[in-house]
C-alpha cells in the first residue's frame, strides 16, 4: 500500500471518529431533561422550616440521584397544584411526586395520564397518612359520636384524608353529613376557626395528620389549643407517578432508580425517609377507620 493511500485512509478514519463524537455530543445536548414535578407538601419550597428536621425534603438531591442512575439531566419544578407546576415546566411532567389523592385529582383535571410507580416512606417507614377530627380544647365533645349538630369544616375534595375519609369516619359514628359542606382549603384555616370561635360554637375541623406538627411549630396555634376526637382510616400519602406516555422501558428505569434510593443514605436523609420508595400495594384499602372512645 502506498504512503499516499495509507494517509487518505487514516484521514478518513479520523474524520469519521470526530464526526461520531460531535454527533454524540449534539445528541446529549439536545436531549430534553427528565421533567420532575414535585407537589409534596413536605418539600422544602412548599413548606416552612419551623420544625427542625421535618417538612424540609430536598428534592434537588433526589434529582441528582435520578440523573446519575438514568444518565440524563433532571429538571425539578415545584408547585402546590399540577396546573401551576405545568405552567412553570412548559407543560411537561415525566414524573410527578406528591400527595396521592391530589395528584390523581389534578392529573385528571389537567388531562395528564399517569401511572403510580412507588410510594415514599416517612421517617417511621410508613407510606400513609390520616385525617384528624379536632375540636377546641375546652369543647365538651369527647369522640366523633358527640359531634351531632356540629359544623364540621372539611378539606377540599382532592384531599382524601380531610374530605372523603373524614366523611366516612363521621358516618360510621352516626353523624349526618350535610348536603352542603363547609370547606377550607388549608388545615390552618379550619384549625384557627375552631380556636377563634370558641368551645361553645359547636365547631370541629378535619385536618391532615402531617400538618399537625407544622401548625404548632410555626406558631399558627399553641400546643394544646386543639384536641383530637377522631382519626380516619389511613390513606396513601406521597406517591410517585410516571407519565403514561413514557416508553415502558424508560418508566421501568425510573421506577428502579426510585427503589434504589433505599441504598443511598444521603438521599434518604435529604428526603426525610426511612427506606425511600416502596412498590405500590393495595393494603391501604382494607384498613377500617378508628373513633376515639369516650372517657
Amino acid at each position: 500500500m502506498s504512503i499516499h493511500r495509507f494517509s487518505v485512509i487514516i484521514l478518513f478514519l479520523l474524520n469519521a471518529t470526530v464526526m461520531s463524537v460531535h454527533a454524540a455530543a449534539a445528541a446529549e445536548n439536545t436531549a430534553a431533561p427528565l421533567s420532575l414535578v414535585v407537589m409534596d407538601p413536605l418539600a422544602a419550597p412548599l413548606s416552612c422550616p419551623c420544625v427542625e428536621g421535618y417538612a424540609q425534603r430536598r428534592y434537588e438531591v433526589l434529582a441528582e440521584h435520578l440523573a446519575a442512575a438514568l444518565g440524563r439531566k433532571v429538571k425539578v419544578t415545584f408547585g402546590q397544584t399540577l396546573k401551576a407546576a405545568l405552567r412553570k415546566s412548559g407543560g411537561k411532567a415525566d414524573l410527578i411526586i406528591g400527595k396521592d389523592s391530589v395528584v390523581r385529582a389534578d392529573s385528571s383535571a389537567s388531562k395528564v395520564a399517569v401511572l403510580p410507580i412507588g410510594q415514599l416512606t416517612d421517617m417511621q417507614g410508613s407510606t400513609q397518612q390520616h385525617g384528624l377530627i379536632v375540636v377546641n380544647r375546652d369543647d365538651p365533645a369527647k369522640s366523633v359520636s358527640d359531634l351531632g349538630g356540629y359544623t364540621i369544616i372539611f378539606g377540599p375534595s382532592e384531599a382524601d384524608e380531610k374530605h372523603s375519609a373524614a366523611q366516612k369516619l363521621l358516618t360510621a359514628a352516626g353523624i349526618q353529613i350535610p348536603r352542603k359542606l363547609t370547606i377550607d382549603l388549608a388545615c390552618s384555616d379550619g384549625a384557627c376557626k375552631v380556636i377563634d370561635l370558641g368551645p361553645k360554637s359547636k365547631t370541629a375541623a378535619a385536618i391532615s395528620s402531617y400538618a399537625q406538627p407544622l401548625l404548632e411549630g410555626c406558631g399558627t396555634i399553641r400546643k394544646g389549643d386543639l384536641r383530637v376526637v377522631g382519626k380516619t382510616a389511613p390513606v396513601a400519602f406521597v406517591t410517585a407517578f410516571a407519565a403514561k406516555g413514557l416508553p415502558v422501558a424508560e418508566r421501568d428505569r425510573i421506577k428502579a432508580a426510585l427503589l434504589d434510593m433505599a441504598t443511598k443514605p444521603k438521599v434518604l436523609e435529604a428526603m426525610e425517609s426511612l427506606v425511600g420508595f416502596l412498590p405500590i400495594t393495595d393494603t391501604t384499602t382494607s384498613v377500617a377507620p378508628t373513633v376515639a372512645k369516650k372517657k
